[in-house]
This record gives C-alpha cells, structure tokens and sequence, in this order.
C-alpha cells in the first residue's frame, strides 16, 4: 500500500477503529459554549408583558435560492429587551451550511449548523436581540436564507424552529433610532440580501437623515469554498508549489482585511476572527463542543460619528464594503490586493443615534490618518533529491494603525469626536510532505476605540496542523489538531450586547444550558454592582482524525474548552473584575465527559458519560473531490489523481 510521503501510514479500518454498536436512543446535543443568556419567564413579571412569538417553524431541505419567508408583527405590549430562540434538529448526512436571518433587507442573525449523524442531531442557541428594538416595534418581512442540498448521498435536512421573547427591563441602554442596510436589498423579491465577494460590489448609497449626534457601522463577513480557510493560504507567487505533486494551493497570503469604504474613503477596518464551522479543519473535532462562535458569527464595529460634518449635508453618500488579501511580486515585496479568492458573504448596517427633531449637525476639522498598512513577508522553498518541491515555508507580518478625528456640531454644542484602532497581524505556514502536512500559526491583536466610550480590545491566536494520506486503493485520512482562543474585551456603548446585561434580569427566568436538551429556570440574585464593560476569555484544544474507505468513514476526537465570562468597572472606577460564568467542558468521541459550571456562584452542569466508540459514518461518497479542498488548501488532485502518484517520489 503506496501512500503520499511525509504523511502519516495507515492502518487497515478495521484494525484503527471500531463501529459503534448500538444505537443513541436520543438525538447528540451539540452545543457552543457562550456566556448566559437568560429570558423571563411568562406571561408576566414584575416589570410587565413576557410575550413569546413563533417566527419560524421551517424545514429546509433542497433550499439553495428557496429561503424561509414569513411575517412579523409586534407584540400586543411595551417592551425593551428581546431575546431569540433557534432550535435545530437533523438526521442524516450533511455537510455544514450558513444561515442568514434578515428583517427586510437588514442581516440580523448569522449562524451556521452542525453536521447530522445517522442517529441524529439537535442544538438550540439563544441570542440577544434588542439591538434592534425598532425594527422589533413594526412590522417586519422575515428572511431566513439557508441554503441546503438534498440528494441521494446528501440526506439531512435542517428542521428549524425560531422564537423571539419580548420583555422589559427597568434600566436599559440608549438604543439606535434607526438603521440602514448595507445589503443587496432583495428582500422586495423574497430573497436574502448578502452580498457575494468578489463577483459582486458591496456597495450601497443612502441619504441621511440630518440631526444625527452618532452614528456607527457593524460589518458581517465570512468566507466560504475557496475563502473559507483563508489563514491558510499561501502568497500569490507560490500557489503552483506543489503542482506537479499535490496541486495548486489558494493564493492572496493568509491575511485578509474587511474595510470600510465612505464615498470611497477607507473609515475602518476589521480583521475577521478565523471561524471554524463543523466540518472544517477535521469533523470529529466539533461533536459535540462547536467553534468558537459557531453558532452566532461576530460582528465588527466601526464608529463613523467624525464623519457626520460631511454625511449630515444632505446628499447622498455611499457605504461599501470591500475584502482584500496581499499580493507580493515572488521578491519579498507584498501589498494590499484588489480583490480575494471566491467567496465571501457580507452584509452591514448603519445604527443612527438621533438629535432632537428640526436640528441640523454641522461640523469642521475633519482630519484622517489612515497611511498603508506596514508588510513584512518571507518565503522558502526546499527540494528533495529528485528536484520537486519537498517543503513550502512563509511568514506574514502586518501592522495598522487608523484614526479619523472631527468637530461636530449639535442641539448640544460642539463636540470634539474620534475613531481610532491599532492592528497587528503574523502567521507562520508550514508545508511538509510536498503539501500532505500543513502547520499553521497564526495571531491577531487589535484594540478599537471612540469618543462616545466605546473600547474593544480583541485577541484570537491560531494553531492548526493537520495532514493527510491517500492510498492506492482509493482510501484516504486525514490527521489534525487545534489550539485557538479568543480574548475579547468591551467597555461602554456598544451596539451590540456584550453579555453584561443578562445580569440586570432578577425575575424568575428561563437558561438554555448548551448541551443540555430542555432549559433550566434559574433566579439571578439581586446586588449586583453596574457594570462598565465585559471580560469574555475562551479557549480550544482538540485533536481528531477521519478515515475513509471503500464505501465507509469513520470520525474521532477529543476537544477540550476553558470559558471565562467576567462584568467590570472602568479603570477610572478601579477597574474590579466579577466572574459572572465560567465553564470548562470535555468531549471525548461525542460524548461529554467531564463538564464544570458556575453561573454567578451557582453550579451547574449537563450529563457526563464515558468516551463513546468512534462515529462510523456508512455510504459516503468521495470520488472526484480533492482532499486538499477538503482541508481548504487549494483545489488540489482529485483522490484518484493521488492514488496514482503522479508527481510524487
């Protein structure tokens, strides 16, 4: 049995695992593990109407360009606060798939699902919602775009339910009063409105009101086929490396920057936390413990209030988004590029804070400092003894540092205002095994800020190695294991909850513990302090390995999270931290085996159990598809390509 050199031998199926023997008399729970989110019970609390509305009950089977279309009207009460229910079940084989929720033409919700097993899946998440309390208080068109193959091997569908919970809050924070989309705008035609990169412009235009006193831009981005492991690929100038053994890799370096454009005037960046969804990298990773983020897919802020002088006269201003990579001349020069690889999926919003009605905002000293970003490339190709290209190894290094200042000028009077952000960026990769081994090493920083209070500091390192095999008779494996985190720190008024104000619900409320199949009603003791900002710390460890052959695959793994969800005051308040949730769970092949919890002092936890058996996963098909694409590193050989060992020696 020949197999690709560098890679690690295989042993027979039969020999390396073994097939479960008996069947999950219930459904696997998967789950992400995120900072609580609680939801009064109903119908009534103390501070007025619980009011609970179905949204979606819908199945989505063969939904590629079919997405859920449905109605909404506001609940028969005052409310302040909102939190959505989604509730997924599958049985089958399916690939993950992105979903999209839109109220009109406004992307809302961004999530992605698990892959179904024979026996069956099911994962409820609940997110908070009252960022967009006043599309909630009228109606609205519901989208939910996701789009799903069904076919004789492809088998699982999606059957989803989403609810949303309307309650009030005594205290509450300033919400926006109004927001605009930075979108396609098909919901008109009963579509989703995302915009596709780069085959399309992300770019829209809108005349704004004239009494605004703030304004900020949220960006939703992800990439998917060729983009979808973009931390891995490779400059431009070396995509054909291992062309003649294990076929071309993606280009456009490991880097990519999401920017925000003003009458095409860059305002602000975001650096795209690197998402994981559940088939990537390895898929026996992600049973049950999700990606980081998996679930409900983060969106960048940017304040744009310094540009109010110019977006406040009265005309018409347009927003795009744009998402580049480098490219680099093969001498150790690299820039910014023009465009990516296909695709990526985004949207944005524009949250509008209003003055008082008939005012106008003015406003002078408009000053921007946005010079290139400072790149630092390498690169280093060894041979083996016949000449072909044994090992590929490239370092990335990128700096930026934004600000954009002005004078506005309100209701209130004048007001000096800022955007300011401080990036850093490096990857090390490493191919081995004429591309068969790949080691990844990656770190983004960055720390964002503005004249309203608002601070977010963010840190998510990346460690990947994984590898694969292919032999003669068709079968293959692949090897691999993570280490990843995320560090993300906010202080003051954010557009988006940062999980703080969970805390402020002291009535008799319903928990969704992830992994745990019904919810928990749990009480939140009154006494605690205000907080300023949120201390939210996560990290991933894992290792897994899938094998197919013949007509039969078969998946492991073991994956291990720490979860640290702190309140705190201001440094200029003393700067005192509270743990709020913490959390450290194991999952060893599907199975949850040691999991610890604490809510606000209370444990918790979900059913443990020994290490479950390897998943076998009967009947799935690979011929024609190329593993390299598999694991997102080019469109590679295809399987028989490999088998035969053209260009390998």
């Amino acid at each position: 049995m020949s197999i690709l050199r560098g890679a690690v031998k295989a042993k027979a199926p039969e020999s390396l695992l073994q097939v479960r023997q008996t069947a999950e008399i219930s459904p696997l729970i998967d789950f992400q593990v995120y900072e609580p989110v609680l939801t009064p019970t109903g119908p009534k609390d103390e501070n007025g109407c619980v009011h609970t509305e179905l949204l979606m009950d819908h199945v989505f089977a063969f939904s590629y360009g079919k997405p859920f279309v449905g109605s909404y009207t506001p609940p028969p009460c005052d409310f302040n606060r909102v939190t959505m229910n989604l509730t997924v079940t599958s049985k089958g084989r399916q690939f993950d798939r992105l979903g999209l929720m839109y109220l009109g033409d406004i992307e809302v919700f961004r999530t992605s699902t698990a892959e179904p097993t024979a026996n069956g899946i099911a994962w409820t998440y609940i997110k908070e919602m009252d960022q967009y309390s006043v599309l909630w208080k009228t109606e609205q068109k519901i989208i939910f775009d996701l789009g799903n193959l069904i076919n004789e091997i492809y088998t699982g569908t999606f059957n989803a339910t989403l609810t949303a919970t309307f309650f009030t809050v005594p205290e509450s924070k300033a919400l926006s009063d109004l927001i605009l989309p930075i979108s396609a705008k098909q919901s008109s035609a009963g579509m989703g409105s995302a915009f596709s990169l780069p085959a399309q412009i992300a770019t829209v235009a809108h005349q704004l009101p004239q009494n605004i006193n703030r304004a900020v831009v949220s960006i939703s981005a992800c990439g998917q086929m060729a983009e979808e492991f973009w931390y891995s690929n490779v400059l431009s100038s070396e995509v054909d490396t291992f062309a003649a053994s294990t076929g071309l890799l993606y280009g456009y370096s490991p880097f990519r920057e999401v920017q925000l454009l003003i009458d095409g005037h860059l305002a602000g960046v975001s650096w795209p936390f690197p998402v994981i969804f559940t088939g990537g990298i390895s898929p026996g990773l992600w049973r049950p413990v999700v990606g980081i983020d998996a679930f409900d897919l983060r969106e960048h802020e940017i304040d744009i209030t310094p540009w109010l002088p110019l977006l406040c006269d009265g005309h018409s201003h347009t927003f795009e988004i744009k998402v580049v990579g480098l490219d680099d001349d093969g001498s150790g020069h690299a820039s910014l590029s023009e465009t990516v690889g296909m695709y990526w999926v985004v949207t944005g919003k524009v949250f509008l804070f209003l003055d008082k009605t008939g005012s106008i905002t003015t406003g002078s000293s408009f000053a921007i400092n946005m010079p290139p970003p400072q790149i630092t490339i390498s690169s280093t190709i060894t041979t083996n003894s016949t000449g072909a290209n044994q090992t590929l190894t490239q370092s990335t290094a990128v700096k930026r540092d934004l600000s954009i200042s002005s004078t506005i000028i309100t209701s209130s009077g004048s007001h000096n205002v800022h955007w300011t952000q401080h990036l850093s960026y490096s990857s090390s990769n490493t191919f081995l095994g004429q591309g068969s081994i790949q080691e990844t090493h990656q770190n983004t920083e960055g720390s964002d800020s503005s004249s309203s209070g608002y601070q977010n500091t963010y840190k998510y390192p990346l460690n990947v190695n994984s590898s694969f095999f292919i032999d003669t008779d068709g079968g293959f494996g692949i090897s691999a294991s993570i280490a990843r985190g995320l560090t993300y720190d906010v202080f003051g008024p954010s557009i988006f909850p940062p999980g703080i104000q969970t805390f402020d619900i002291s009535s008799l409320s319903t928990f969704n513990i992830p992994g745990r199949a019904s919810s928990e009603r749990f009480q939140i003791q009154t006494g605690f302090p205000s907080f300023s900002g949120a201390l939210l710390s996560t990290n991933q460890t894992g290792s897994a390995g899938f094998l197919s052959a013949g007509n039969r695959s078969y998946s492991y793994g073991t994956t291990e999270q720490e979860f640290s969800f702190q309140g705190a005051k201001s440094e200029i308040e003393g700067g005192a931290t509270y743990e709020l949730y913490k959390r450290h769970v194991l999952a060893v092949n599907s199975t949850v085996t040691e999991d610890s919890q604490t809510l606000v002092g209370q444990t918790l936890r979900i059913p443990t159990a020994e290490p479950g058996e390897e998943d076998s996963l009967a009947d799935v098909v690979f011929e024609g598809f190329s593993v390299r694409s598999m694991l997102g590193r080019g469109p590679g050989k295809t399987k028989a390509e490999l088998a035969g060992g053209d260009g390998m020696s």
